[in-house]
């Protein structure tokens, strides 16, 4: 007998319902678009530029997540990023040098003065004036190694102490290097992240590529220039004492020292054009040690930025300002010196201002990428390419093609096919679209072309269940089995060879998004989304709608 009960009827309807309702939005795209722009800007706390207006462009009590269209169908920006690894190697070997100097201080008696030497950029040359200690002093600088932090690296130590002749060498270990290469890439792209999602773009896509590339692909921005702005500066905040100033750019600022120039304004007691400053390398703290940067105005009613340290920033800043009151020291960003106060006073809170010629703008881009983090390296922007929302409209174009093309040949053929079944499967047919776009908008997946070729594969096979099944039923009716029985035997029987296509092909989808990234992982979304729907919409839908005609009807006989 073709029965289904009440409850199993309503809740098929319930879901079909529903995921119509979710798709919905997305028949008003730009009007729902704006709505949400417009309500995420008034929770910010802006107001005015007509933004309540368009929060009432959609009702409120109607779903709003919309399918987020991919680099390809919006257009925006595209980077591949290859991050200079190299560059912390030499920030962490110059580091080391005040503890090495420190130490080998305690034991001048036994190995005499102690003198930074000229060194390749990842290394450390210290030369001492009893070269017959040289053992005890490159034993002393050993005991500053410390385990590297790695599973893979596990009881090998971060630094490789050797001696030549009077010198010691002090060199990263391989190990070192590696955890470090890692830790960098790692940190980049979470910093990248951060910077990209501060400006409030629309699902980027920032992952890792190889062992130091990063790919960046950000939907709706204007060029890859505008991107680069965002993430290309690297806001190495550091804080330098300063030994000397001058005009001169080819000046020889000595061992352990760096000669760097000054921005407008930097120096405000000097009257020349270009001033250089000699400063310590090794800073007093630097930008890692930040936990907020804000943007506010100096007492002159001048754009500033102003900044606070973690506790430990705090006490190296309230200790080195304590004991250096009337020097001046160097605030550093990206190798420039912005601000060179003289320390009035000491200054325990770990707070200050960073004061310049900023203006409005560019002091809240300054506080932005000061609070979502330095980049711990340069970035190397192998390619870049700017794709335009023409490009864009073009391809959402063709993808509505073909979803209409395959859409329309699938409905004729079925018709032609089944005749009154074929228009039941028609209809099961569109309500699948309608479910796959619902599931999509619920997720907040992001469509893209191979996406689209998701959807348009997805509508050829949608129909694959419904032709099992009408085949069978073709068959039983030969067996001059009665219509009711016929209905009910084809579905029965062709229900193991639906689910074993659906989820040989569904495991397929799943692997495709296990390994693969980007537009494969698009692909493989809509693909698995619309399998799921298809098995519904085949078993249930269809189902559900010949039984209903049937009672309504009560044929003798039936034609499939």
């Amino acid at each position: 007998m073709l029965q289904i009960d009440l409850w199993k009827r309503v809740l098929i309807w319930a879901v079909c319902a529903f995921g119509l309702l979710l798709a919905t939005p997305n028949a008003f795209y730009q009007r729902v678009e704006a709505r949400n722009d417009a309500v995420a800007a008034i929770e910010l706390g802006h107001s005015g530029n007509g933004l309540e207006e368009q929060a009432a462009m959609w009702p409120s009590f109607l779903p709003s997540s919309l399918v987020n269209l991919g680099l390809d169908l919006r257009g925006g920006a595209h980077l591949l990023a290859e991050v200079q690894v190299a560059d912390v190697y030499e920030a962490r070997v110059t580091s080391m040098w005040p503890e090495i100097r420190d130490m080998l201080r305690e034991e001048r008696a036994t190995i005499g003065t102690i003198r930074l030497q000229p060194s390749e950029k990842d290394e450390l040359r210290v030369k001492i004036s009893k070269a017959d200690q040289i053992d005890r002093a490159a034993s002393l600088a050993r005991g500053l190694a410390r385990p590297v932090v790695s599973l893979t690296s596990a009881g090998q130590n971060d630094i490789v102490v050797s001696s030549e002749g009077d010198t010691i060498i002090v060199q990263l270990s391989e190990a070192e290097k590696l955890a470090t290469d890692e830790r960098t890439v790692q940190q980049a792209l979470e910093i990248i992240r951060r910077r990209i999602d501060e400006v409030g773009t629309r699902e980027p896509t920032i992952q890792r590529q190889g062992s130091d590339r990063i790919l960046i692909q950000v939907p709706g921005i204007g060029s890859a220039a505008e991107l680069k702005d965002i993430i290309g500066t690297t806001a190495q905040l550091t804080f330098h004492p300063v030994v000397g100033r001058g005009a001169n750019a080819n000046q020889n600022p000595g061992v352990g020292n760096l000669l760097m120039p000054a921005i407008e304004n930097a120096d405000t007691t000097s009257t020349d054009d270009d001033v250089f400053y000699i400063l310590e390398a090794a800073p007093v703290v630097t930008g890692e040690e930040l936990v907020d940067a804000q943007p506010s105005f100096d007492q002159n009613g001048g754009p500033a930025v102003s900044f606070r340290f973690n506790p430990t920033g705090a006490r190296k800043f309230g200790d080195y300002t304590a004991e250096n009151i009337g020097s001046p020291f160097a605030i550093v960003l990206d190798s420039e010196v912005i601000s060179a106060p003289v320390i009035q006073s000491h200054i325990p809170g770990g707070s200050g201002i960073i004061t310049g010629r900023f203006s409005v703008e560019e002091s809240t881009n300054l506080a932005v990428l000061l609070r979502a983090g330095a980049l711990p390296a340069g970035l190397e922007f192998l390619e870049e390419r700017t794709i335009g929302p023409e490009l864009g409209q073009d391809s959402i174009e063709a993808g509505r093609i073909a979803c209409v093309v395959a859409f329309a040949a699938v409905l004729v053929f079925m018709f032609l096919s089944y005749g009154t079944f074929g228009i039941f499967a028609n209809i099961a047919l569109i309500l699948n679209v309608g479910l796959i776009f619902g599931l999509l908008s619920m997720i907040g997946a992001t469509l893209t072309l191979p996406g689209i070729a998701g959807i348009v594969l997805t509508i050829g096979m949608a129909v694959d269940a419904n032709v099992l099944v009408f085949e069978r039923i073709r068959e039983e009716l030969k067996s001059a089995k009665g219509p009711s029985r016929a209905i009910q035997l084809g579905y029965e029987k062709a229900l193991s060879a639906i689910l074993d296509a659906n989820i040989t092909t569904f495991i397929t989808a799943v692997i495709l998004f296990a390994v693969g990234s980007g537009p494969v992982r698009g692909f493989a979304i809509t693909l698995g989304l619309g399998i799921l729907t298809s098995v519904f919409t085949a078993i249930y839908v269809t189902r559900l709608i010949i039984v209903m005609w049937f009672e309504r009807r009560r044929p003798k006989t039936i034609e499939v």
